[in-house]
């Protein structure tokens, strides 16, 4: 699922590019860029329908299907940092450009996929392609609109956000279903093949020239440390259960430490150095900034595993259709959609207390959807979790934008630019791990009830109710959490685009 908070507080612009280019060019070129963005967004949505039809399809195994998502997403949290300076230092239409043709032919791999081990190789570059776009869409929009009309043109961003969200679940089972020309699930990659394409030309014909600055360096010594970090951690926990748990799972996961640990050490050598840092040791001194950090980790990592299961649920063990299923999983999106018309129009009032009260809501949310699944027999009716799913969808467009604006409140304004890109790492970097843990949960429940004796129907329930316990506890350590950041002292705090797959 998707939302969109408005970015400010950008880097300044190179030159006035705004000044230069008519109105009817630069809507024209803006309008490009939301189309990449929704390309890239729909992306994120429209898999999750698909993963039962690609197992079966491809023989995967388990910890297989799990790499197809979260070997998305980690490369592509890994990426954002590192690709967002990198389009400072070598021209951002330049670089807008590479991503979307890499994109675009990455998602031709997807749907060409011989193998469920091409396809997560495939998927990876796709995540790193992704990487290199995003960023450039942010700072591109920042150079074709003055600041005086920034603001209701960002606001189009969180409107593509959220029909993206919508449009995925629905269009990845319209066309599984249709099973268009005997391809099966192959269409939902390769549908990004003519966006792609009209992306990439208008592109290179609307969006004006803007230099690089060559001057500028990135921190790749910090990217290899906070890689090989997450790496350590994550990829053991995908693994582990499918290898049996050999002793090298356990040993990477506790080399992790030490490496994060190396990487807050490296970045404060950068700070005495007077040397590029992919995250600035400012940032991890602020308060709200290192205690929201870590919030924004659990908090992400709950929702995109939550989604990763139920279709698996809903498909593999009642039967859904991939439309059905993905139909099951509108309502979410649209209380994301009506509870951020409502959380726009409060500003920055109430910051603490709107976290708090949209984490409450989402863990009610995810209590009553518990209680649904544990109700379940031998059927399943959908339109049991709509309201549930609604209700979660109200809470999380809630509590997102008064966190984001809380977490950033305290940064340094010459780091705003590098504290909003850090928290969209952190944040997809959270989705990674969530799936990585909450897969674990499902699977192994899954396969023990299995061996116990119980029925296909009562083992899928179970491995449902007990992997969305993650959930109701990563929720309640957010609300603690939320409970002792500081108040904003001021009400412009930058925001970030973010984005909850």
């Amino acid at each position: 699922m998707t939302a969109l908070a408005d970015p400010q507080d950008m880097p300044p612009d190179i030159a006035p590019i705004h000044d230069t280019i008519d109105n009817r060019t630069r809507w024209a070129a803006f309008l490009t860029i939301l189309i990449a963005q929704f390309m890239n967004l729909i992306d994120v949505t429209i898999v999750n329908v698909a993963l039962p039809s690609l197992q079966s399809g491809l023989g995967a195994t388990e910890s297989q299907i799990e790499w197809v998502v979260a070997g998305y997403i980690l490369v592509f949290a890994l990426g954002l940092l590192p690709m967002g300076r990198y389009g400072d230092i070598v021209g951002r239409k330049r670089l807008f450009l590479y991503g979307v043709a890499a994109f675009t032919g990455a998602s031709a791999l997807c749907g060409v996929a011989p193998s469920i081990e091409f396809l997560v190789a495939a998927r990876v570059i796709q995540g790193a392609a992704g990487a290199v776009m995003m960023p450039q869409v942010m700072a591109i929009a920042q150079n074709l609109f003055p600041p005086r009309a920034r603001g209701g043109a960002f606001a189009l961003f969180g409107l593509t956000a959220g029909l993206a969200s919508v449009t995925g679940p629905i269009l990845g089972g319209a066309l599984i279903n249709a099973d268009l020309w005997g391809l099966g699930w192959r269409p939902i990659f390769l549908i990004n093949l003519p966006i792609g394409l009209f992306a990439l030309v208008a592109a290179s014909r609307l969006i004006p020239d803007l230099p690089g600055d060559r001057s500028l360096r990135n921190d790749w010594g910090g990217i290899a440390f906070i890689a090989a970090a997450m790496l350590a951690l994550i990829f053991p926990l995908v693994e582990g259960r499918a290898l049996g748990w050999p002793w090298w799972c356990f040993a990477l996961m506790i080399a992790s430490a030490p490496l994060f640990v190396g990487f807050v050490l490296w970045e404060a050598r950068q700070n005495r150095r007077g040397q590029a840092q992919v995250m600035p040791i400012s940032l991890l001194k602020a308060w709200n900034f290192a205690l929201g950090g870590a919030m924004s980790m659990v908090y992400f990592s709950a929702m995109p595993a939550l989604f990763l299961v139920l279709a698996l649920f809903l498909q593999q063990g009642f039967g859904f259709d991939p439309l059905t299923s993905g139909l099951t999983t509108v309502p979410f999106p649209l209380g994301i959609l009506i509870a951020s018309v409502v959380s726009g129009k409060l500003g920055a009032r109430w910051q603490k207390q709107r976290i708090i009260v949209g984490v409450a809501v989402l863990f009610v949310a995810i209590y009553a959807l518990r209680t649904v699944v544990l109700g379940v027999d031998q059927s399943v009716d959908h339109w049991d979790f709509f309201l549930p799913l609604f209700i979660g969808g109200l809470g999380l467009a809630t509590s997102i934008a008064p966190l984001f604006q809380t977490i950033l409140a305290g940064v340094p304004p010459q780091d705003a630019g590098a504290g909003s890109g850090a928290l969209q790492a952190i944040q997809q970097a959270g989705g990674a791990l969530g799936i990585a843990v909450v897969s674990q949960i499902f699977f192994s429940t899954l396969s023990g009830s299995m061996a116990a004796g119980a029925t296909r129907d009562a083992a899928f329930v179970d491995a449902m109710s007990t992997s969305m316990i993650y959930n109701l506890v990563a929720y309640v350590l957010v609300a603690l959490g939320a409970m002792l950041l500081r108040a904003p002292d001021y009400d412009d705090a930058p925001k970030a685009p973010v984005i909850i797959e």
